[in-house]
């Protein structure tokens, strides 16, 4: 696909000139808000409540609804909302009933115990996992609406900053307020903070798409727009180099989210307290995290497509050895933060240079579903085989766990270099994609 050209810093006078730019951070920080809460979050709730590693390893299937979004995908963009799209639009009928849905999901499981009702919790973190992820695609498709391609990669910009700092929140907060006051009102004020998503909502310039047809489609045909023509449309692009391409990005992060589902169970095992982990994990991992999104793009535009994506893969992958070490060392705060430093800064590098690979494949006409098929593509392995990491740490141990994961390198620096030969995706330069997600550090 042919990148934007816009400008991705995010200026003040961006904000003061285009209030879609403030409106932009407030939806991403309402984006942002609920994915640690169902999984990072929730796992050191979890582990502080005394359940088993089998069964928080298990509960990472949660966050499968965001891997298989693309599903629901087509009936958000085609179908309106009862009542609701009435007074507010297509768009934003959807996008204030999928926050109400975090918010009803959040103070759910803010009314739960773990150690008493586990079920209770998986039911309201899935109600949770799947609203924030309908409102993820529909705050995607009202940003791509609202602004022409010139402003994209501000309203970008705008949408990664607030998601970064819902992910401290969410993180560091959620955890701060657990360790003084208690999980209950941990996830309540969470809960609460969803107002700030709505109010943007409502503030937000009604953005629907026109109608491109006058007759209702049959399920056949919907279904062969949405999954099979942009597939297919991948497929006679690329040919037989499309499984090569495919099996990279199923492996690329997989390092990282198989040991993310056990990293807090991890922290709180080696003997740090809540608020250790905050500090280390929701605040300096998430700077050091942006850092290496940073350079993962000066590196995508310096060194080139292929290079990048191949220095990330066996960094982020590498890089869990560090994890292997504190294992080992026990409750050693140097080194735990020398462990975040390496692991954050590696992964946001990789993180960038596959949104960026991903992007490049995506076909003008198909961006949208293409590039929502590849990334969802990219996370279903790791959510699927990291539901059984609890299962492989009581077999094999911390250390030989994290050191087993790194070795998932290997494979994904041998694609790389297939791809290098097959001179599949070479992209010299790139910009910010139109649609993409930030890149998260798995064990943050």
């Amino acid at each position: 696909m042919a990148f934007s050209r816009a400008r991705s810093g995010l200026a003040m006078r961006d904000i003061l000139e285009d209030p879609r730019i403030l409106l932009m951070l407030a939806l991403g920080f309402a984006c942002g808000l609920p994915i640690l809460l169902v999984f990072s979050t929730l796992s050191a709730w979890l582990a502080t409540a005394g359940i088993q590693r089998t069964s928080i390893g298990l509960l990472s299937y949660v966050s499968f609804a965001y891997s298989v979004k693309f599903l629901w995908a087509p009936v958000i963009d085609r179908v309106d909302l009862p009542v609701l799209a009435r007074f507010l639009g297509r768009r934003r009928a959807w996008m204030v009933l999928a926050q109400v849905g975090v918010a009803v999901g959040l103070v759910g499981m803010s009314q739960g115990n773990p150690a008493a009702s586990l079920s209770f919790i998986v039911i309201c973190a899935l109600i949770t996992a799947f609203a924030s992820a309908t409102q993820d695609i529909v705050v995607d498709s009202w940003r791509i609406d609202a602004a022409p391609t010139e402003r994209q990669g501000v309203m970008l910009g705008a949408y990664q900053f607030g998601y970064a700092i819902a992910r401290a929140v969410a993180g560091a907060g959620a955890l701060y307020i657990a360790q003084g006051a208690g999980w209950e009102l941990a996830y309540g004020s969470m809960a609460v903070l969803m107002l700030v998503g709505m109010i943007a909502a409502f503030l937000a310039p009604r953005q629907d798409p026109e109608p491109v047809q006058t007759g209702p489609r049959s399920l056949s045909t919907t279904l062969k727009i949405a999954v099979v023509e942009p597939f297919s449309d991948l497929l006679r692009r690329k040919g037989l180099r499309l499984l090569p391409i495919l099996a990279l990005i199923m492996l690329y992060r997989l390092p990282d989210i198989i040991s993310g589902v056990m990293a807090q169970p991890f922290y709180i095992e080696q003997g740090f307290t809540l608020t250790e982990i905050a500090n280390v994990t929701k605040v300096y991992g998430v700077v050091v995290g942006v850092l290496g999104a940073l350079a993962g793009g000066y590196a995508v535009m310096r060194l080139g497509l292929q290079a990048s994506l191949m220095i990330g893969g066996i960094a982020a992958a590498a890089s869990n050895l560090m994890f292997s070490w504190l294992a080992l060392a026990g409750h050693d705060t140097n080194l735990f933060v020398l462990s975040i430093s390496i692991d954050n800064f590696a992964g946001s590098f990789a993180g960038t240079a596959l949104i960026a690979y991903m992007s490049s494949l995506a076909a003008p006409g198909f961006v949208a579903t293409q590039y929502a098929l590849l990334s969802s593509l990219y996370a279903l392995p790791g959510k699927f085989v990291g539901g059984f990491s609890g299962y492989m740490v009581d077999a094999m141990g911390y250390p030989v766990f994290f050191a087993a994961s790194a070795c998932i390198g290997i494979p994904v620096a041998l694609l790389c270099l297939v791809l290098i030969i097959l001179r599949e995706g070479v992209v010299e330069t790139a910009d910010v994609p139109l649609h993409a997600e930030p890149p998260i550090a798995a064990k943050v």
